[in-house]
């Protein structure tokens, strides 16, 4: 499990790159890299990282489930995720 403090930054970033999303963009289409550089470095959507929705872990991450890997294999051997089975053969 990630610290709550971790956990609560990541969700911090989101909102901020949201927020400043469209005024990045317009500063981008007009060339203007100091006015970039005068937005709050979280404004960024690099500085993101990808966590797994329930423990908070950043890697072994499944985007198409938004879990890590653990969580994703304990899920579906428990049947709690649709149209998913172990493979067998």
């Amino acid at each position: 499990m990630a610290k709550e403090s971790i956990k609560a930054r990541e969700v911090k970033r989101q909102k901020m790159v949201a927020k400043y999303s469209a005024k990045r963009a317009a500063l981008k289409e007009a060339g203007d890299f100091i006015g970039l550089q005068k937005l709050p470095r979280n404004a960024s959507p690099v500085r993101l990282h990808n966590r797994c929705q329930i423990t908070g872990r950043p890697k072994g991450y499944m985007r198409q489930f938004g879990l890590s890997r653990i969580n994703f294999r304990e899920m579906a051997l428990n049947g709690l995720i649709p149209g998913v089975r172990k493979a067998s053969w």
